[in-house]
């Protein structure tokens, strides 16, 4: 697997190690409203889902997207990307957002299984695409940042994770857990 993905599934390992169903539905505390635990995995578990989508349109169509990154994407994209800056309070976009509440608690073990099953299908897609269109072609775009080089999506993917699990982080050590 790609270093950077490896990385983030060490990460969500780390994040969600002992948890069990119980534990995974716990909000920040006096903040019902925010995403629990779950809802925090359930996240990026579609976001990961979306990249997986957006590199196989790409890879079915043999070809890489014609999108130029606009301004503010490529501000977004420098900030983000090489800066490591993920900006706080934005709306998650519908598409990657949980479905509240939580009907079927899952446990940190199970969410941990569903990340790698998913950041090893993201590792495959990425190599796949790199292959084919090269290491500097930008294949797929993004929702918000637009088009990407395959580095700047597992990137992008590692950064976003890493914003969230210090959320889970913060809420484990708020609940003692």
């Amino acid at each position: 697997m790609n270093p950077t993905l490896q990385q983030l599934q060490r990460e969500i390992a780390y994040s969600l190690d002992g948890l069990d169903a119980a534990q995974t539905q716990l909000h920040p505390p006096s903040r019902p409203d925010k995403w629990n635990i779950q809802q925090i995995m359930e996240h990026l578990l579609l976001s990961y889902s979306g990249t997986e989508m957006a590199l196989n349109a790409r890879l079915t169509k043999r070809a890489p997207t014609k999108a130029k990154p606009n301004i503010p994407q490529y501000l977004g994209q420098y900030t983000l990307i090489h800066l490591g800056y993920f900006p706080r309070g934005r709306k998650a976009p519908p598409l990657v957002s949980p479905i509240a509440p939580t009907t079927h608690p899952i446990c940190g073990d199970d969410l941990t299984q569903a990340a790698a099953d998913h950041l090893a299908q993201l590792d495959l897609l990425c190599a796949e695409a790199e292959n084919l269109f090269g290491p500097t072609c930008r294949c797929a775009s993004h929702m918000v940042l637009g088009p990407l080089r395959v580095e700047q999506w597992r990137k992008f993917q590692l950064i976003h994770g890493e914003h969230h699990l210090k959320q889970i982080l913060a809420i484990r050590k708020a609940h003692q857990v």
